[in-house]
């Protein structure tokens, strides 16, 4: 796949701190969730609750802390299409620092029957 990063950047609020004072470590899945709503409303102009998709795999590397204040950019890009699934790979950094990467991959479902459906064509050509 051969696309340019989507990037998305947040400011660190006060409710994302856990008691040692950075960043949760679930607050990151939050974050990824928030880049591809974005990415979703970018390049394929609906909002990702329109879209019948779920989360079957998410892994997250954490390499530095965040702390109130920092601003976290999110780059997302699209590594791989199936059937059925997306494939998004993510790189966090705070100003030049890569603070996390992380993956995650969805699966279109048929909001009627709950099992998974083709991503159609339309949708292949935005995200690839």
């Amino acid at each position: 796949m051969n696309q340019e990063p989507h990037v998305t950047s947040f400011e660190v609020r006060f409710r994302d701190l856990d008691a040692m004072g950075h960043v949760n470590n679930a607050v990151y899945a939050t974050y990824l969730e928030q880049a591809r709503i974005k990415y979703y409303e970018s390049i394929l102009d609906i909002s990702l609750g329109e879209v019948d998709t779920v989360i079957v795999h998410l892994e997250i590397d954490y390499i530095k802390s965040l702390q109130l204040g920092n601003t976290v950019h999110i780059s997302l890009i699209v590594s791989s299409i199936g059937t059925s699934s997306v494939t998004m790979d993510y790189v966090l950094t705070n100003g030049s620092e890569k603070v996390a990467t992380a993956k995650t991959v969805q699966v279109l479902l048929d909001g009627k029957t709950g099992t998974s459906t083709p991503i159609p064509q339309t949708w292949r050509d935005l995200l690839g």
